[in-house]
């Protein structure tokens, strides 16, 4: 069942949570964050989130009231948060600018992504809202990663974990002095993450490909890599991910995919309007067309199903995510 805003969950869910949970937050609060100590002189009440997982766990912890925008969203936000989205303003679902986010007059940042708080950022670096006293918090999903001259958004050696959403939502929640509503999100995710790990405990292994998107059915496609957040997917359906490369978002040719002969296509849908391949239909198109892809067996024997593009990043949408492919799994023609 989809996580009603935190707002939402009555007295007696709260009350399971001890004093700990429930202990105000003392300013100035400062918290680690990706190596930097953040200090946060008072409660936000002019926030900014650049990327949709900053956004939308915000929003599930009620904040929509102390949100000043938001950028940068791949998909949809979730219906259940909807309405309280619909009152914060939308700069651009694609990178925002500096100016653009600076004339908010924010008194805090948060991203979920480092090409939009990082050395390289399309959007700023971290410094250029420190050099204005304005506190920033990058995701620790998107730290956790290395990072090299090919690969903007790095790789990683070992399997992305669930763990570092839980400190994004426990920091977030106590830099907003609403720490017993963090605590209610993430005790739900976790139960909601074992009934799917007990779901499949017994599933024969299977192998998953994640495809995000492609410019055109000639360009190589951006995939989800083994040790990310796909990974995590396959991992708690019981199997694995067909691309076993390190880096998050690998750029994979249809050699290299047809080689890799998943159990199961997964196919994203992304909602910005950037490439025609972004939709969910059009990829299917091309799979079940295409002369040569469609003679493999996953095309074949119709095991291709369709999961949010904004679940293939790391985020709250992954839960959703493995939600979304699990339902859709129960009706597949599998080994």
């Amino acid at each position: 069942m989809p996580l009603k805003p935190i707002l939402m969950l009555g007295s007696a869910a709260l009350g399971l949570f001890g004093a700990a949970a429930r202990a105000e937050t003392n300013y100035p609060l400062t918290i680690e964050n990706c190596g930097q100590a953040v200090t946060v002189e008072q409660v936000p009440q002019n926030a900014v989130a650049l990327g949709q997982n900053s956004a939308e766990i915000m929003l599930l912890l009620g904040l929509e009231d102390r949100m000043a925008a938001t950028a940068f969203w791949p998909n949809s936000v979730l219906p259940e948060v909807a309405q309280a989205n619909s009152e914060v303003e939308l700069l651009t679902v694609e990178f925002p600018t500096l100016e653009s986010v600076l004339s908010k007059q924010p008194d805090f940042v948060a991203a979920m992504l480092t090409t939009l708080l990082g050395p390289d950022s399309k959007v700023a670096k971290r410094s250029d809202f420190e050099e204005l006293g304005i506190p920033t918090y990058l995701s620790p999903s998107a730290c956790s990663t290395t990072l090299d001259a090919n690969d903007a958004y790095g790789s990683r050696d070992e399997l992305w974990s669930m763990d570092l959403l839980y400190k994004e939502i426990d920091d977030l929640s106590r830099i907003f002095d609403v720490a017993e509503r963090g605590q209610a999100l993430i005790e739900d995710f976790k139960a909601r993450e074992a009934a799917l790990r007990a779901q499949f405990a017994e599933n024969d292994e299977l192998t998953f490909l994640f495809w995000f998107s492609s410019p055109s059915p000639a360009d190589d496609a951006y995939l989800g890599g083994g040790n990310g957040p796909s990974g995590y997917i396959a991992d708690i359906l019981g199997g694995s991910n067909a691309i076993e490369t390190e880096a998050d978002w690998p750029a994979v040719g249809w050699e290299g995919i047809m080689a890799a002969d998943p159990t199961v296509f997964v196919a994203a849908q992304v909602d910005r309007n950037r490439w025609d391949l972004d939709t969910a239909d059009n990829k299917i198109k091309f799979l079940e067309s295409d002369p040569t892809v469609s003679q493999m067996e996953a095309v074949r024997k119709g095991r291709i199903v369709v999961m949010s593009g904004a679940a293939m990043n790391p985020s709250i949408r992954r839960l959703y995510g493995a939600e979304q492919v699990a339902e859709q799994l129960e009706l597949l023609d599998l080994p």
